[in-house]
């Protein structure tokens, strides 16, 4: 009893120990930054062309963590961000990807999409009802009976509603045909502050005006190696028409509207200002232009880590007027995905080929028609992944199992495939390490029958989207780097997960941690 008695004075003293401090025993408000495919080998190689206040502050005020993991196969945006904000893996949370295909339409769809509700500014129907676990926004809301805020701004809608999630009071992005910022009924009234930056400084009034060069002296973009020497460069995005909004928001111009919303966001909406935690979910992009390999733009991919460490320095100057950073717990990670690579040119004899989802699906169905007599078995496919018809299999009452083993049986004699992994061997397979990646990106609602793997340096060739896809399965890690709020500066090389984000926010904020994440929160924190 006595011992209880003096840890509960200790506790008591280090409480008022941090407010006399100015530092706050919970922060006042929570900032998560996900830079939409930024690479961790070009945050080093472009070192030199930062400033001291943005990045090369993260590194030296910050806990960086420079091996942090997805513990799944084919990270993109929305996966990601429902990843980091829940805690667990599309398996659990449901997103598998910012499209799938919907197998009562036949047709691929967005991940928020939802006909229930109504477009702010947008024609576009949205929800987070696919997102099937709780996360951070959602847990804050609940801890605080409503009285929290919580608020994502991201260039794509995906990234935001899924950063919202249910509860939130509001998720922001750019509308793609009129470049206004949008939201969604299912969040409730659209903000003042949203509205009036709409109104009088949208994006819409200044595009045309808008003209993306070099920020630095050329001399000093000397890392990309490549045959295309580009002498300077300048996108006017006023010339791409009915697509300048899009282009806009594959270049770092995006992150500068990204930052006005947030500033009028801490302006106009309450966080950060009373005792009540409050959730900022801000998202920036560092891909490469238009989607083009780096190689083909060498100088736009460098300016736009420039210009993306102009805008990180700007937000912590934002963070700093409206709230201070000694009462801001920030997180900084990346999406961890990349735009598609070109294929290896053929001189250097790199296995490679190309491998068509189109003929792979079509060559099985010959091969079920064979098997079972005549029939559309194949009902489409998608990315990697093989959807049967199980109306018709059921029909003839065979064994869809059956059926699965033997399309797996054939598709593993194609060229370019490594394996064939079919839903039930997903879900009830004995464990590997290799399985449980592919596993942790299924989910049993959204995903097809059979998931191809094709092997590394193979180009997937996707007739339905348009897309191609290099193989890589070489080992990547994304950088996370915590800051604020007492935070201790430290460099860690020892890898962690991205499941270990939202936990170790819900530890600091003193609220239960989003309902699937299982990871333990991040310990050494703070000073």
């Amino acid at each position: 009893m006595k011992n209880r008695y003096i840890l509960t004075s200790l506790f008591t003293l280090l409480a008022i120990g941090l407010q006399a401090q100015g530092i706050p025993t919970v922060p006042k408000l929570v900032v998560g930054v996900t830079i939409d495919q930024l690479r961790a080998d070009y945050l080093d190689a472009f070192s030199a062309l930062y400033g001291n206040r943005g990045f090369k502050r993260l590194m030296k005020e910050g806990r960086v963590y420079q091996n942090a993991e997805y513990d799944y196969v084919n990270v993109d945006q929305a996966s990601a961000i429902a990843s980091i904000f829940s805690g667990t893996t599309p398996y659990t949370h449901g997103i598998t990807g910012n499209t799938w295909m919907d197998r009562n339409t036949l047709r691929m769809i967005s991940c928020v999409d939802d006909v229930h509700y109504m477009g702010v500014y947008s024609n576009e129907s949205t929800s987070a009802v696919n997102l099937k676990v709780s996360n951070l926004a959602d847990e804050l809301m609940v801890a605080t009976q409503g009285k929290g805020h919580a608020y994502a701004i991201a260039p794509t809608r995906e990234m935001a509603v899924l950063a919202a999630g249910h509860a939130g009071k509001g998720a922001f992005w750019i509308n793609d045909e009129t470049g206004k910022w949008s939201g969604s009924t299912y969040y409730g009234s659209f903000p003042n502050w949203a509205s009036s930056l709409n109104d009088h400084q949208g994006l819409n009034i200044r595009i045309d005006n808008l003209v993306w060069t070099p920020s630095l002296p050329l001399t000093m973009y000397n890392y990309v190696t490549t045959d295309i020497k580009e002498a300077t460069f300048k996108h006017a995005f006023s010339a791409e028409k009915s697509m300048k909004y899009r282009r806009l928001k594959t270049s770092p111009m995006v992150n500068d509207e990204v930052n006005k919303l947030v500033n009028a966001c801490l302006s106009g909406a309450p966080m950060g200002y009373d005792e009540i935690p409050d959730l900022l979910s801000v998202v920036y992009y560092a891909g490469n232009y238009n989607h083009q390999p780096a190689t083909e733009l060498p100088l736009e991919i460098q300016d736009t880590y420039a210009r993306l460490d102009n805008s990180i320095a700007d937000l912590l100057d934002i963070l700093d007027k409206r709230v201070g950073l000694q009462n801001v717990l920030l997180f900084v990670t990346s999406t961890g995905n990349t735009d598609p690579e070109s294929a290896d040119p053929n001189e250097y004899r790199i296995p490679s080929g190309e491998f068509h989802m189109n003929r792979c699906a079509a060559l099985l169905n010959m091969y079920l028609v064979a098997l079972y007599g005549e029939g559309q078995y194949v009902e489409t496919y998608g990315d990697q992944e093989i959807f049967l018809n199980h109306k018709l299999i059921e029909k003839k009452e065979l064994s869809l199992t059956d059926i699965m083993n033997r399309s797996a049986e054939f598709l593993v004699q194609f060229s370019g495939v490594k394996d064939a992994y079919t839903s039930q061997r997903l879900q009830l397979g004995s464990w590997t390490p290799e399985l449980d990646k592919i596993k942790n990106h299924y989910n049993a609602v959204t995903s097809g029958d059979i998931w191809i793997e094709v092997l590394p340096g193979w180009t997937i060739v996707n007739d339905l989207s348009g897309t191609k896809q290099v193989v890589r399965h070489a080992y990547t890690s994304v950088p996370l780097i915590w800051m604020g709020w007492n935070v201790k500066p430290e460099i860690i090389d020892t890898p962690v997960k991205v499941g270990h984000i939202a936990p170790t926010v819900s530890h600091a904020l003193r609220i239960r941690a989003p309902n699937a994440a299982m990871q333990a929160p991040l310990t050494g924190l703070r000073k």
